[in-house]
């Protein structure tokens, strides 16, 4: 879907309702801008963190744990403590 939204003299612009419902912005809330050489993107909180996630399951593969805990391990056993 491609909309076209206005923006005024002060940097403001509305997102219609129907996009708000359906992001659950609906009370207000907030957007992530993201600035990419094709334009910007907008994402929410919640889909930026998916897209994070996503980004680090692809370049960290499937196979091994990835969490914090499990990284300071590795570190600890790799350094000898």
């Amino acid at each position: 879907m491609t909309i076209q939204v206005a923006i005024t003299p002060n940097g403001r612009m509305s997102l219609p309702a129907d996009i708000r419902k359906r992001l659950g912005l609906s009370g207000g809330g907030a957007l992530l801008v993201e600035e990419t050489a094709d334009g910007i993107i907008l994402r929410t909180v919640a889909q930026s963190i998916a897209h994070a996630q996503a980004l680090a399951k692809h370049y960290a593969g499937d196979g091994e744990d990835t969490s914090v805990a499990a990284f300071l391990a590795r570190r600890r056993q790799e350094s000898g403590e």
